[in-house]
Order: structure tokens, then C-alpha cells, then sequence
């Protein structure tokens, strides 16, 4: 239970107890969830959701030691990648339950069907190749202490992978298995509303993403729940500032101690709500590129607020001390 006694500092206490005492949402702990499947329509598709090992499994070796890494750097991204993470978030803020649990894109769901083709980069794309993408854009490296995303080759990809491959053990390669991605959302009955998304985030999401969409920190600094928007928050890159993406993300696993209690068209008026907001460029719009080209060469076939003027402000131009050193190089954009 969060309670908002005492203003944001009192939740944010809290919030550092609940992760101390071992009571934390499993997102931020990597604890197995009690309830990974709520999302999940009906019983038949219950009953077809892959179990990933439990972490007691990791075995007690090298290989081992190298998924106990990758699951380190998966739930605290920002401390243990810290080179490459430009904002506030970690892998496991979209990923819940440490990448384990169904219908928030888990990552034993993904990584069985790599190699595979995407057309957001018109090119096959690697599992490296696929992680690289998520550090551009979700993790907004351009603004990272490094300028970019790890290099190729980096034990931070190694051992992300060990830890992916090790979680997938027993699916089958180059199938897609129930409970990948976001889930499925139905269309709204009404087009999705940002006036009234704003009352759902009020009544459902301010009390751990505050008011303004910061997230909120312990007395320590540690991000105890992550920005939505603003420049600490995932890029304009980031498959999440997509609606369709996010209204799916959110039905199926927000709120957090109650997933599935939005409905449909909550799910979809929230999301434009939060989707509406400035968050940092795409760290593809470089040079003489503006928002208009952008809205043209990448974002004009989905969902979005990307290039659209919101309370007299253009969505797109990012923050003025945004750095441009981890711009994809032409050829390199593969996608988060």
C-alpha cells in the first residue's frame, strides 16, 4: 500500500522502505511477481504463458556469474551501465517483474525470435543490435556520460544476453510465444481524450509518478518510480511514446498493485495524456533535421504526438542542453 500522508516526502520514504523491507512493486527488486499473468485474457491464455526459471536456477559458475550480471544491470541500469544511461530509467521499469512477467514485452518472449527483421531500421537486427536500440532511445544514452550507447561488443550486451538466453531456456527459437510484447488493446469508442487522460493519472498514477510526471526519488536520490516525460524520461526514439504502445503497456499492467483495473478507453486516454508531454528528442534529428523532416522520414505511420503543437509548445524539439554525440550514425538506427 502507498500512502500520500504528509505530502511527496512521506511517499517517498515509503516508497524507500518498501524496496529496503523487500516490499517493493517486483519491478524494483527482481523478486518474482505473485500475480505475473492478471493481464492475461481469460484462463486458456493463463494456462499457455511460459514460466521463466526461477533465480534460484542461475547456476553457480561463470556462465552464471554472467547472468547474475546481466540481471544486476537490468534492474539497476542506471548504476550498473551508468556510462550509458542518460536519464532515470531502468530496463525493468517497462520490462516488469526483472523482464519476467507476461504482456510487459518480458524478455524470455524475445529473445527466442532474434535474428529477426524490423522495419523500423530496415534491416535484420541482432539481439546486440536490438539492446543498442533500447540504450539510444528508452535510456536516451545521447544525454549519457559516455555520449551514446556501449559500444558493440561490450560485456554489458554479453551479459544481458546471458541473462536473456539463460530465461528463455525450453522455448522454442523463432516463435513468437503467448504473452510477448505489450499484449493486445482494442481500438477506443472514443478517440482518446488528453483532458480526460489527465484525470485518469490523477485518480490512478500521480500517487507514484507525482503530479507533474517526475517519478519520484528516495531521500537518497534513488529513483524509487520513474519519469513519464520531461528530460529525464524515455526519448522521442522510444517505441513507448507511441499511444497504441503505451495504452497497451498500461492496460494489461498499470496500475501497478492493480493491473487490468483501467479500462480500455482509461488505458488509451491516459496514454495520450502522458504521450503528450516534451520528453527528449529523437536522438536521430540531428544536424539541419527538424521536426518536420522527423515527422516525415520516421514518425508519420503511428500513434503519436511527436511534431504536434501542445499548450504553445512544438513536441520534438527536446531540451536545449540536450547533447547531439549519440546520434545513430547513417545506417545505425536500430530501434528501441
Amino acid at each position: 500500500m502507498i500512502l500520500a500522508v504528509g505530502g511527496g516526502l512521506a511517499l517517498v520514504v515509503l516508497g524507500s522502505l518498501v524496496v529496503d523491507f523487500g516490499l517493493a512493486p517486483s519491478w524494483l527488486t527482481g523478486q518474482k511477481a505473485a500475480r505475473s499473468t492478471a493481464a492475461a485474457d481469460g484462463e486458456g491464455e493463463k494456462a499457455k504463458l511460459f514460466t521463466p526459471p526461477d533465480e534460484s536456477a542461475i547456476p553457480d559458475d561463470e556462465f552464471g556469474q554472467s547472468v547474475r550480471r546481466g540481471m544486476a544491470i537490468f534492474l539497476d541500469t542506471g548504476t550498473n551501465a551508468h556510462d550509458f544511461v542518460g536519464n532515470d530509467l531502468s530496463c525493468s521499469n517497462c520490462h516488469l517483474d526483472a523482464g519476467r512477467q507476461a504482456y510487459s514485452a518480458p524478455m524470455w518472449a524475445a529473445y527466442p525470435v532474434y535474428p529477426k527483421y524490423r522495419s523500423k531500421n530496415k534491416m535484420v537486427n541482432t539481439m546486440e543490435d536490438r539492446i543498442k536500440g533500447c540504450f539510444t532511445y528508452s535510456m536516451n544514452a545521447q544525454a549519457s556520460p559516455s555520449g551514446g550507447p556501449p559500444p558493440y561488443g561490450s560485456d554489458v550486451y554479453r551479459d544481458l544476453q546471458a541473462y536473456f538466453f539463460w530465461m528463455s531456456k525450453g522455448l522454442p527459437t523463432g516463435e513468437k510465444p503467448e504473452g510477448a510484447g505489450f499484449g493486445k488493446i482494442d481500438k477506443p469508442e472514443k478517440e482518446p481524450s488528453r483532458e480526460r487522460g489527465e484525470a485518469v493519472f490523477a485518480a490512478n498514477c500521480a500517487v507514484c509518478h507525482g503530479a507533474d510526471g517526475q517519478g519520484q526519488k528516495d531521500i537518497n536520490g534513488k529513483v524509487v518510480f520513474p519519469p513519464l516525460w520531461g528530460p529525464r524520461s524515455y526519448n522521442w526514439g522510444a517505441g513507448m511514446h507511441k499511444v497504441d504502445a503505451a495504452a497497451a503497456f498500461i492496460k494489461h499492467n498499470m496500475p501497478l498493485s492493480q493491473p487490468g483495473k483501467l479500462s480500455t478507453q482509461e488505458a488509451w486516454d491516459v496514454a495520450a495524456f502522458v504521450d503528450s508531454h516534451p520528453r527528449p528528442k529523437d536522438p536521430r534529428q540531428v544536424g539541419d533535421i527538424t521536426v518536420e523532416d522527423g515527422l516525415k522520414k520516421w514518425h508519420h505511420s503511428h500513434d503519436g504526438f511527436y511534431g504536434q503543437t501542445i499548450d504553445g509548445v512544438l513536441l520534438g524539439t527536446g531540451f536545449p542542453q540536450e547533447s547531439q554525440a549519440a546520434a545513430p550514425a547513417a545506417g545505425d538506427n536500430s530501434g528501441g
